[in-house]
């Protein structure tokens, strides 16, 4: 009796340790289910990004990246976010809409990235949305101030610049405040040219005024001769131009060429320091509407960082695209803490809506999110190129 108690309580014992041990590591596999995001690991977040790397707009992408880039490599240096380290897959789409769709594909189906983070344009941007949209995965800090990544609320995207609807009026304002009304518009004939011009036909009616001409150039061309054919005869006032820093440049060098001695005034998707770049002297005078702080005011707190941060890296070259890189990445990188080490997409998403005025200093530049508004930026000053392809605010 003694001896068969024995067995059996042995056995029962086995058994239940065994169904303990079953869930235990049932609830294990479950938390490491549940914890586990395509893109994220122990020690590593994906990113993934296609911007122009080469081609008329390659400064874009590459100064963009630059500034996320140094404060990436900031947080890697100092151990990450909750251990893991930032790695960013980089693929060049030259500007182009369709191989920008080809690279998110595989940046989303073959590289399997968390997010996807600092694309380059409308075109490509737009190009992008739709197969983003699908698989869920946030698409934070586009280079671009287009409606379509703004209305309707999409929630993975996120924006920290102002849209083009906000530079332009403050363009068209500015303007108008000087008793400027014969006013012409350069733009580029694709989905950036066109977000550009309503904003500025969207301004002008406001005022009662008309646009006195109106002329386009292709994406990723610097062919103006037709532009300039048809903005000169009406010797506008000032011309408000919507496209890239190859294009922007070749007009004004032309007009100049032409006698030409009227305003040129750019939205900061020109690419500010390529474009002073490109103009060399033709540049002094050319103004540029701003969606981050001067670069170049170290009382401002975050661009004192920014300094300090780029020179470090190795890199004097500061300009307003660098800055805006390492801004949103400052940002994602504060919405990447908030989600907490068990790291989703959705909580990620959560984590960056509840970012806002009051609860988040940047060090300067005020950047709020909601479950009702990702547009976290308003802010627009203006520039104007000096001599030495400098500039002043």
């Amino acid at each position: 009796m003694f001896k068969k108690f024995a067995v059996n309580e042995f056995v029962g014992v086995s058994k239940a340790r065994a169904k303990t041990k079953i869930g235990v590591a049932l609830v294990l596999m479950a938390m490491a289910n549940a914890q586990a995001e395509t893109g994220v690991t122990d020690r590593k977040i994906l990113l993934g990004q296609s911007a122009a790397f080469s081609g008329p707009a390659a400064q874009l992408g590459l100064q963009l990246n630059s500034g996320a880039k140094t404060y990436f490599d900031q947080v890697n240096a100092a151990g990450g976010v909750y251990g893991r380290k930032i790695e960013i897959i980089q693929k060049d789409d030259k500007y182009e809409a369709d191989l920008a769709a080809t690279n998110t594909k595989a940046l989303i189906e073959n590289d399997g990235v968390f997010a996807l983070f600092g694309y380059v344009g409308t075109a490509t941007s737009n190009a992008a949305l739709p197969i983003f949209t699908q698989a869920k995965v946030p698409f934070f800090a586009p280079y671009t101030g287009a409606q379509s990544l703004r209305e309707p609320l999409n929630r993975q995207i996120f924006n920290i610049r102002a849209s083009y609807n906000d530079e332009t009026e403050y363009l068209v304002d500015r303007l108008a405040n000087l008793g400027t009304k014969n006013i012409a518009v350069f733009y580029q004939n694709d989905a950036y040219g066109k977000a550009g011009l309503a904003g500025v036909e969207l301004a002008m009616k406001k005022r009662n005024l008309r646009i006195a001409e109106m002329a386009t150039v292709e994406r990723n061309s610097t062919d103006v001769s037709a532009a300039v054919a048809k903005l000169l005869p009406k010797r506008p006032d000032a011309i408000i131009q919507i496209s890239t820093y190859a294009a922007s440049s070749a007009l004004v060098k032309e007009m100049h060429k032409a006698a030409y001695t009227g305003m040129f005034y750019n939205v900061s998707f020109v690419g500010s320091q390529a474009l002073a770049d490109a103009l060399d002297k033709d540049g002094v005078g050319v103004v540029i509407s701003q969606v981050v702080p001067f670069p170049w005011s170290p009382s401002i707190p975050v661009v004192a960082e920014y300094t300090k941060s780029m020179e470090k890296a190795g890199n004097k070259n500061l300009n307003f695209s660098s800055f805006e890189g390492y801004l949103a990445a400052k940002v994602f990188v504060e919405g990447l803490k908030r989600a907490g080490s068990g790291l989703t997409r959705e909580k990620l998403v959560s984590a960056l809506e509840s970012i806002n005025r009051s609860s988040y200093d940047a060090g300067g530049f005020d950047v709020s999110f909601s479950p009702s508004n990702h547009n976290g930026s308003k802010y627009v000053d203006m520039t104007v190129i000096s001599k030495d392809k400098k500039f002043r605010n």
